[in-house]
């Protein structure tokens, strides 16, 4: 057996076991997992929303639309094919419900640190060159975030779990939040997504094809 192989044997395994997670009890399951995808490449979102669950997968409504068509914009990669390409992890894998005064819930540090055991894991199997983590809550997990505008359009190289990595930073596609729209996001934004785009693992998925 190559080493591919075990490790994509392995990574099926994790994933099934995520899949069936009942670890937070005011977590609305299923939990949302990508495909058991062997990639360079690491997407770490917050949370997933009220439709993902039902629909089975990340990013699967508007924020998601708006995600995939930046990455198609810049790096020339549809949706089909970075669901293909490159592993989605969250910081939550469950949604976490709704606030009583509207809007997702945001999770508790004891729900993220319940989850925390997925992503190391995620690390030590795929050993990933570029992690994207997507929006505030998910950047932190990887480095301070006092601003958007301080981490947004650089690249930086982390530690996590053992493992160095390039860091390249976006923020969360929600239509509700305008940064991305407005400056100095919108010109953020572009360079963080121009520097996705010039990243080695991305450039190997295009010369992939």
């Amino acid at each position: 057996m190559s080493r591919r192989t075990s490790v994509q044997s392995r990574l099926e395994v994790h994933v099934g076991a995520l899949r069936r997670c009942t670890l937070c009890p005011q977590m609305q399951r299923p939990p949302v997992s990508g495909r058991a995808v062997v990639s360079k490449i690491l997407l770490v979102g917050q949370a997933p929303g009220d439709k993902e669950p039902k629909l089975g997968r990340p990013f699967a409504w508007t924020a998601g639309r708006t995600l995939f068509r930046w990455f198609e914009r810049s790096c020339g990669i549809d949706e089909e094919e970075f669901r293909a390409s490159v592993y989605m992890a969250a910081v939550c894998r469950c949604f976490p419900g709704k606030k009583a005064t509207g809007g997702d819930r945001v999770p508790s540090r004891d729900e993220i640190a319940n989850c925390a055991a997925w992503l190391e894991a995620e690390f030590t199997l795929l050993k990933p060159e570029l992690v994207i983590p997507v929006g505030k809550v998910a950047i932190e997990q990887f480095v301070p975030c006092p601003s958007l505008a301080e981490v947004v359009g650089q690249k930086q190289s982390v530690c996590f779990a053992g493992r160095t990595t390039d860091l390249i930073p976006l923020p969360h596609p929600s239509g509700a939040s305008p940064w991305p729209r407005m400056e100095p996001g919108k010109t953020l934004l572009g360079r963080a997504l121009s520097l996705i785009a010039a990243h080695p693992t991305v450039t190997a998925v295009k010369h992939a094809r």
